[in-house]
């Protein structure tokens, strides 16, 4: 097994971002969700609600800033596209990891299991892919620890999958049948949720090992 891919989602609920390799802390890859989108209640919005949200790129400048669409996230420009893709005026705000992490830092998803569910694997918005996996083995990692290179990382559970998997993560188009097959077939849950044990750098390609 090797790392195929590594995400980071700089802002909560936009498109993520393709890195080539991170520095991986007890609270996960830093920038990973650290701005995310408020209503006048003070209520955290994602795409769960507001897919449109997805259309929009949550990226880290060269300077560590973090962009949306390029714009940086605190500027006005910024924050009308965020309520143009809302349908309401809601503000923006940095959260301290790992404050705004739903479960845990990290969520590791394989290629065997999206195989398996014939799904586009970006729909799990995982921040590592693992390829080379077996069919579902990833059901009997829970538990276990995944090490890469100096990286140790507990596999805690499997994670249990909503509404945000049936948003295709390019048109926003939906398709109900992606999350019905996750709770027919899979328990309602794909991916691991994860924490780390010991922090590390990862690099694509790097070599998995489940112990």
């Amino acid at each position: 097994m090797h790392v195929a891919e590594l995400w980071r989602y700089p802002v909560k609920s936009l498109k993520g971002e393709q890195i080539q390799e991170a520095q991986i802390t007890s609270n996960g890859i830093p920038g990973d969700r650290e701005i995310v989108v408020l209503n006048s209640a003070g209520r955290i919005i994602t795409s769960r609600t507001r897919p449109k949200l997805l259309r929009l790129n949550g990226n880290l400048g060269p300077d560590g800033i973090p962009t949306i669409n390029g714009l940086k996230w605190d500027s006005t420009e910024a924050g009308e596209l965020v309520n143009q893709a809302v349908g309401e005026d809601v503000r923006l705000m940095r959260v301290p990891q790992p404050q705004a992490f739903d479960v845990l830092p990290l969520l590791i998803a394989t290629d065997g299991a999206t195989q398996f569910l014939n799904i586009d694997h970006r729909r799990l918005r995982p921040n590592i892919l693992l390829a080379n996996v077996n069919g579902l083995n990833e059901r009997d990692w829970p538990g276990r620890i995944i090490t890469i290179g100096d990286l140790r990382i507990q596999a805690v559970k499997l994670r249990a999958r909503c509404v945000m998997t049936t948003f295709d993560p390019d048109t926003q188009e939906q398709d109900k049948s992606v999350l019905i097959k996750i709770i027919r077939d899979l328990d309602g849950t794909t991916a691991l949720d994860c924490s780390v044990i010991q922090p590390g750098v990862v690099r694509l390609g790097d070599v998995v090992e489940i112990i």
